[in-house]
């Protein structure tokens, strides 16, 4: 096999939902001659995503189309991957098939996939770092990975030969794969996803006490606070499970979290002016380092901010333009509270390069300033 050749083979998917639909399009885009079968115990996805050409064929029982796959992606939420990994290794699978899976956390599914890796056949713990607002099988895109991180968590006796080659199946994601061992893989995804989920329901959960007895806070919240919070409204049935694998990493961050607020309620405290400037200066620095138009652990907001004047239509003009150039968006609002962020109208869309196209045609055929609020 070379690096470049298309496979041939069948392909199980099992979940049918974004990651999986997108996966299966990456797949049948780089390997026409492969066979992509998909397994979903929602079968109206299942339907869903043959009608919609994602897959070629879906199976109604997990076992008629795990026994002759060559390679297997489990695109479950983390608990039922366990569940699914359980039942495949109770199959006759075939002896070179390559299982894999797309979950948040490692440590506990590794553990599990013992009982595959026992019996002789290779699993290799995966997860593509990329997402959208939007979920289910009709939101499945071949382009969701490009670019994106995609970490992988071979053990240390895994077939080398069976990375590549899982590599190779997975070419057309057109991601940066990494590989990194299953306690650094959730050590790194506690920090910079799981973390800052907990941190933005407890955002949310203390401005819901406070709306209790001073009503202007739903209001104003309507603003950036609504911005900074988004991730908050992700599936409670996910976070619960991937808190609960992840639970050991969380707690250590969390203890490390009450020590920096320590820190902060001690410089408050004592009016220390050099010490609260160089907190936030610090925290400028590090953040406006990061990498722009990489990819990450959360899902990336394309936002574009503009700065309309108020009158009736000005909206409708803007979505026409965008329809004139054929521009897709996903989300547009109107902001009220506009301190230290740049423009009344936010225009979400679904890739980076929809908004700059988005922002020419703006700049094009209005007079209006922009921002990408980055």
């Amino acid at each position: 096999m070379k690096a470049g050749d298309p496979l041939k083979g069948r392909v199980l998917i099992v979940g049918l939902g974004l990651i999986g639909g997108s996966l299966a399009l990456c797949i049948k885009h780089e390997h026409p001659q492969a066979k992509i079968i998909g397994y979903d115990i929602n079968k109206k996805q299942a339907r869903l995503a043959i009608m919609l050409g994602v897959v070629d064929e879906i199976v109604d029982d997990l076992e008629m189309g795990a026994v002759d796959a060559d390679l297997i992606l489990i695109a479950t939420p983390v608990k039922k991957i366990e569940k699914m990994i359980e039942l495949l290794s109770q199959l006759p699978l075939k002896k070179r098939v390559i299982i894999s899976d797309a979950g948040s956390t490692k440590m506990e599914i590794v553990k599990k996939a013992v009982s595959l890796t026992e019996k002789g056949y290779t699993f290799i713990g995966g997860h593509p770092m990329a997402g959208s607002h939007k979920s289910g099988v009709q939101a499945a895109k071949s382009i969701l990975f490009e670019n994106a991180f995609y970490l992988l968590t071979p053990e240390a006796d895994t077939d080398k030969e069976a990375v590549e080659r899982l590599k190779v199946w997975l070419k057309g994601t057109k991601a940066k794969f990494l590989q990194v061992l299953p306690q650094e893989h959730d050590y790194l995804t506690g920090v910079i996803s799981h973390f800052p989920h907990v941190i933005a329901a407890s955002l949310v959960h203390q401005a819901e006490r406070t709306s209790q007895h001073q009503s202007l806070v739903t209001r104003l919240a309507a603003g950036g606070f609504r911005d900074i919070t988004r991730i908050a409204s992700s599936s409670p049935d996910m976070w619960r499970d991937i808190s609960l694998h992840n639970k050991d990493v969380l707690l250590q961050l969390l203890t490390e979290w009450q020590e920096e607020m320590a820190r902060v309620t001690n410089m408050l405290a004592n009016e220390n002016e050099d010490d609260i400037f160089q907190y936030f200066s610090q925290a400028k620095r590090f953040r406006d380092e990061m990498p722009v138009k990489e990819k990450g652990a959360i899902p990336a907001f394309y936002d574009l901010f503009v700065d309309v004047p108020d009158y009736p239509g000005v909206i409708s003009e803007i979505t026409g333009y965008l329809a004139k150039e054929k521009i897709n968006l996903t989300n547009i609002r109107i902001r009220e509270t506009r301190e230290e962020v740049f423009g009344i109208l936010v225009i979400s869309f679904q890739t980076e390069e929809d908004r700059e196209r988005a922002e020419k045609c703006i700049r094009h055929y209005t007079n209006y300033d922009t921002s990408t609020g980055i």
